[in-house]
């Protein structure tokens, strides 16, 4: 099968290389608005090159979009009308209304499409997922979920990023209805900028936190930040009547404990996100090869990611409007 990948940044070369390693995938194409950036990633991995999107979907038997948000819907709807099986970064496009639409233009076509949520591929994050599905925690209790950047974006990042719900915690709340299999029905959340007005500025929060009730299941308690001295943070610990697990705790987790005699974590943090998740990125396009080929649904639908951004559209509204805000307040 003959691959066309949209973005040449960060993740685009990422995905590319996966699928040059995976049994199924023969060729690869690049493709990017910033033609130098995609003839040198070209050169780099060894692949070919297209200057349009036309010429990239000529011949193509499958998709990856891992190009800016605001240019995901357009691409999504070219590889649509062409009924090739399509894989792309979250979000499905930079508003909630937008992404409505398109969901539905993915699930009128029938073509196979996943969307990219790599946590749902990590093996942590699986593994929690079995011992949930298995009824090896027994009653869920409470879900604290926790998500912290090494230092903040810039400026003109946060300016287009959407906020901090819908940029960072989005992830965090598609994993927690794909390990509980269960969905919000209300949230409350409180942030601040403290300590970086830019933020403030584009009317964005630095750190937050939130209570989230579901429908049937779990407390849960979510928890973000934008600068953590320590390195990237990301955990997950659940609690129930049979166990108690952890996702994101272990000789690289950059917290240190201050009672005595326990000793520092024995490894450097996770620096960056492309490190802490390179078996999520891989394991979910390796996924989506198999998708790509009729061999299996997919793992990550479209819908699952309007669910994840209606949360997000929810704490939104409870920041700016500090009160609770039921999830049947937002459109779906």
């Amino acid at each position: 099968m003959r691959f066309v990948v949209f973005g040449a940044g960060r993740i685009g070369p990422l995905h590319a290389r996966t699928l040059l390693a995976t049994d199924g995938a023969d060729e690869v194409c690049i493709m990017d608005v910033d033609a130098g950036r995609a003839t040198k990633a070209a050169e780099e991995l060894g692949v070919s090159v297209a200057h349009t999107v036309d010429e990239a979907l000529d011949g193509a038997d499958a998709v990856v979009i891992a190009a800016p948000t605001d240019e995901h819907a357009a691409l999504i709807r070219a590889a649509l009308d062409r009924s090739l099986p399509t894989f792309c970064e979250k979000p499905l496009a930079f508003t909630l209304a937008e992404s409505v639409e398109v969901m539905g233009d993915i699930e009128a076509s029938g073509v196979p499409f996943q969307l990219g949520f790599q946590r749902r591929f990590d093996p942590a994050y699986m593994e929690a997922r079995r011992l949930i599905a298995e009824d090896a925690m027994g009653t869920l209790y409470l879900v604290v979920l926790q998500a912290h950047d090494p230092a903040p974006a810039s400026e003109e990042f946060i300016a287009h990023s959407g906020g901090t719900f819908r940029d960072q915690a989005i992830h965090d709340l598609d994993v927690l209805r794909y390990l509980t299999g269960g969905e919000v029905e209300e949230v409350y959340a409180q942030g601040s900028a403290r300590e970086f007005p830019v933020y403030a500025k584009y009317d964005d929060l630095a750190t937050t936190v939130a209570i989230l009730r579901m429908a049937e299941g779990p407390l849960v308690v979510m928890a973000t930040a934008r600068h953590d001295p320590l390195g990237h943070d990301v955990r997950t610990e659940v609690f129930g009547s049979k166990d108690s697990i952890s996702v994101g705790i272990g000789p690289k987790t950059p917290l240190r404990s201050v009672e005595p005699g326990v000793p520092p974590p024995p490894g450097p943090p996770w620096e960056l996100f492309l490190d802490r998740w390179e078996d999520g990125y891989r394991n979910e396009l390796v996924e989506f090869v198999r998708v790509a080929r009729g061999e299996k649904p997919s793992p990550c639908t479209a819908r699952d990611g309007v669910e994840a951004l209606r949360i997000a559209e929810a704490l939104t509204i409870s920041t700016r409007e500090d009160r609770s805000v039921a999830l049947s307040e937002v459109a779906s």
